[in-house]
């Protein structure tokens, strides 16, 4: 199985979630970019990367769920996406911050301008653009009840809208290891079948199993 993991805003590839992903399918092959911050550099670099590993499954966590949200044609979740990334005022706003993970480029700082927010604000206008019919079943949310970064309620009302796929789970915004052992890894198994068991090489217990 290869997994295609889209980090959150301010983190990288090396994230604590890549790690786990990687640790949980040690069968399996988890590709994690470090995400450009510009969405203008970041959109098509992700959409190409897509393009050329041809994953089996995208996973996205807040601004990766925006991001995997718009890989059209490809199996993903996307895990409390932050699809106004541009309102999120305690969370993107202009400044010199420090990334919460190592960059394989080993920069350390990075820093937000007016103009990467007008960046966000037009890729957000359009970002549910060009969605198929099939590509409705392809697309599917996740959305943590108590989310204080997210507002959980109107991500998924926002999903909805263009996807059938939606469930609510009990956590928060980051994607724990309990979350992805008791609600991430049954809905890959549902998903992907005997490619999952593969790539686990055990089978999960009967009571991480949906339905």
């Amino acid at each position: 199985m290869k997994l295609v993991y889209f980090h959150g805003f301010a983190s990288s590839g090396a994230s604590g979630t890549a790690q786990l992903l990687a640790k949980l399918f040690p069968s399996g092959e988890v590709i994690a970019p470090d995400i450009p911050l510009d969405p203008d550099e970041a959109l098509p670099f992700l959409t190409e990367l897509v393009k050329k590993e041809q994953p089996d499954i995208i996973i996205g966590t807040s601004m990766g769920g925006m991001y995997a949200q718009q890989m059209r044609g490809v199996l993903r979740i996307c895990v409390n996406p932050a699809f106004q990334m541009s309102s999120l005022s305690k969370v993107l706003h202009t400044g010199t911050f420090k990334w919460l993970n190592g960059r394989k480029n080993h920069e350390k700082e990075f820093k937000v301008t007016h103009e990467i927010l007008q960046h966000f604000r037009a890729m957000e206008r359009r970002q549910f653009d060009g969605i198929t019919e099939a590509d409705k079943e392809l697309c599917f949310g996740l959305f943590g009840m108590d989310d204080t970064t997210v507002n959980p309620m109107n991500a998924c009302q926002t999903f909805l809208k263009h996807y059938p796929h939606a469930t609510r789970f009990e956590g928060g915004h980051q994607l724990n290891e309990k979350v992805v052992r008791k609600v991430l890894l049954p809905l890959m198994q549902q998903l992907l079948g005997e490619v999952f068991e593969e790539a686990r090489k055990e089978p999960l217990p009967d009571y991480m199993r949906w339905g």
